[in-house]
């Protein structure tokens, strides 16, 4: 993350994204697979990592090492066919200053994490005899109560924490560079530095 400034002076906080083209390898129509989408490829794959079936499918295009699919509208032709054709680029020109995307990627892991910071629970009093215990649960049901002696589903509890897909929406584009392929977006994005993400906006 870092700042940039807009015109009036304010400053705008936001994450650098590099945002390389991505290779139209395929379509997905109503009438052949029941829904329109689109599957690109990303990312340079690693030598000697594509299996046969994959360079089939890549032919002359390249080899690449994610593959993903965006829904997508008929487009302004009608046609996904004519919009957005096998080969074709799709770069950071698709956004502009103002949009409004949603960025999915996996979280950070964080491991094995007690309650206090997985579920923020205040802990129990740090005086009054407390002892060694001012970050334990405390009750997690059980006895003779409702649940029937035994722990109800959905208890917050100690567990692995992150390393979940997780989606944030209306992000605006704050900047674009067409020349760099970055994307300046206002705010926060799931994951670590490095993390693949997917954006999603009008790609019209």
């Amino acid at each position: 993350m870092t700042q940039i400034f807009a015109p009036d002076g304010n400053m705008i906080p936001v994450t650098i994204v590099a945002a390389r083209p991505n290779v139209v390898l395929m379509q997905r129509t109503k009438k052949r697979d029941g829904y329109t989408a689109i599957q690109v490829g990303a990312g340079a794959q690693r030598p000697g990592k594509t299996k046969k079936t994959e360079r089939g499918h890549f032919g002359d295009l390249g080899a690449f090492r994610n593959i993903r699919e965006f829904r997508v509208a008929g487009g302004k032709s009608g046609t996904i066919a004519e919009d957005f054709p096998r080969g074709r680029a799709v770069d950071v020109t698709i956004f502009q200053e103002g949009d409004k995307v949603k960025v999915s990627g996996i979280t950070k892991s964080k491991g094995f994490q007690g309650v206090v910071k997985r579920h923020g629970f205040h802990g129990a009093p740090a005086t009054h005899g407390t002892k060694h215990a001012h970050r334990e649960p405390g009750s997690i049901g059980g006895g003779t109560g409702r649940a029937g002696g035994k722990v109800s589903k959905g208890i917050p509890m100690a567990g692995r924490m992150g390393g979940a897909r997780m989606t944030v929406q209306n992000l605006v584009v704050a900047k674009v560079d067409a020349d760099s392929h970055l994307l300046a977006l206002r705010g926060a994005v799931p994951g670590r530095r490095g993390t693949l993400l997917e954006i999603r906006g009008n790609i019209n």
